[in-house]
């Protein structure tokens, strides 16, 4: 069955939890893997107690030392977040109900990319973790 996702990113999908981000880096069950310019650091969870968890979560990095100037890390956070908007469905069409996916894009290269380049390297990452599944 295919379900239809909303083009939207809605603030539930998200990461805002901070044991949750501490459990992405630090539980130990996650798996991480890159595609330069980069990183995906990923953790199924399920649901614990009442709360509906939505099938896939967005955490997005663009350190510091990469750009100093907030305009560029804006762009690239802002690139990420449109590309996986787009082409989520390669990870939330195989999830099962009661199960979640926390994703953290992290970016690795102290150049701007284009935004097909973006694209090209989340579509490769989010297939690879949809083949995992």
């Amino acid at each position: 069955m295919v379900t239809i996702h909303s083009e939207r990113l809605p603030k539930e999908e998200r990461v805002s939890s901070k044991k949750t981000i501490d459990k992405l880096f630090n539980g130990g069950k996650s798996h991480s893997m890159s595609a330069f310019p980069l990183r995906v650091v990923y953790m199924l969870m399920t649901e614990d107690g009442p709360q509906r968890l939505p099938k896939t979560q967005l955490l997005v990095s663009v350190p510091k030392k990469c750009f100093k100037q907030a305009v560029k890390r804006n762009r690239v956070k802002r690139q990420i977040r449109e590309a996986y908007r787009r082409n989520r469905r390669f990870v939330a069409d195989k999830m099962e109900d009661g199960k979640s996916m926390v994703m953290a894009f992290i970016w690795l290269d102290d150049k701007l990319q284009s935004s097909e380049i973006v694209t090209r390297k989340v579509v490769n990452l989010l297939q690879r973790i949809g083949e995992k599944l």
